[in-house]
């Protein structure tokens, strides 16, 4: 999707610099997403149904998952909840996936993360049939993504790639640098980068001269879960900077990347709060219209 807009700039707070960066605002992309998809919703012969499993009380978790119930509504297609308690064993939460995988009138199937410890992330992920894993997170998923013909695509990583489509950033050629090699977010995203013919370096903890691989980009996607660690030292003159992480610091919504310095250097850069995070949701909406189109498809 590539709906173009102008993008505002902002003037970071920097004594003595003059430079701005352009904005790369979420909500605009996301906007976009939402009115295609509430033609294609109206066009189904069923109602998207997708389920919520959340094991625990995580604040957070539970933060998220109102946000995604609440989204579905708005939409118009169901959005359930399953609210289980921390002490939920593995194999109650494996009986209640099979029993939702069996379920025709169930079309995606979410379980949030993290789980608690006393339940293997991998084993339940690949439990959820890989037609209704709308986090994109099934190996037979993430293989397809690493093939090329994606099913579903992680939803945080396909967000920061239609961010770049959205704000009509060149991909093509480019050299990208991706921090971070989570499963969720920064393997995904060097490969949806890859997959736009990018030049892509995929980095983490282990890499020699960090900040010197960084201030290589021309896109830098940064994933590493640490609040503010990314500054103007990392970052090459004009790049476009996408900032994934999200953190409460002493009261306050940060990104893993120090905004306002960065902000002096970059050529475009994103928010926290108001940028990847806006993303996340919908194209998770956009991976639960697509499960049940495909379903629908499959019982015709």
């Amino acid at each position: 999707m590539s709906n173009s807009g102008e993008i505002p700039n902002i003037t970071p707070k920097i004594e003595g610099s003059d430079k701005t960066a352009k904005r790369l605002e979420g909500a605009a992309v996301a906007e976009a997403i939402y009115k295609n998809l509430a033609l294609e919703i109206s066009l189904l012969p069923v109602v998207p149904k997708v389920v919520f499993i959340l094991v625990g009380e995580d604040p957070a978790s539970q933060t998220y998952v109102r946000a995604k119930e609440k989204k579905c509504g708005e939409l118009g297609f169901q959005g359930e909840t399953i609210r289980l308690a921390a002490e939920t064993s593995q194999d109650e939460l494996l009986k209640l996936i099979q029993k939702l995988n069996k379920d025709a009138g169930v079309h995606g199937i979410l379980v949030q993360l993290p789980l608690p410890h006393s339940i293997d992330r991998i084993t339940i992920l690949n439990a959820i049939a890989a037609e209704k894993d709308v986090d994109g997170l099934h190996p037979e998923n993430m293989g397809r993504v690493c093939r090329g013909d994606a099913r579903f695509k992680p939803c945080t990583p396909a967000g920061v790639i239609e961010i770049l489509k959205h704000y009509q950033i060149p991909m093509k050629g480019k050299s990208a640098v991706v921090i971070g090699r989570s499963d969720i977010v920064g393997k995904p995203a060097a490969l949806l980068l890859l997959a736009e013919d990018a030049t892509v370096t995929l980095a983490h903890s282990k890499t020699p001269d960090l900040k010197g691989v960084a201030s290589r980009a021309d896109i830098l996607v940064v994933a590493m879960g640490k609040p503010r660690f990314i500054n103007r030292d990392y970052v090459k003159p004009g790049a476009t900077v996408i900032d994934v992480g999200i953190h409460r610091v002493d009261g306050k919504i940060v990104g893993d990347v120090d905004f306002e310095s960065v902000a002096a250097v970059a050529g475009a850069v994103t928010p926290v709060p108001g940028g990847v995070g806006k993303m996340t949701i919908a194209m998770l909406m956009q991976n639960v219209v697509k499960a049940a189109r495909l379903q629908v498809q499959t019982t015709r």
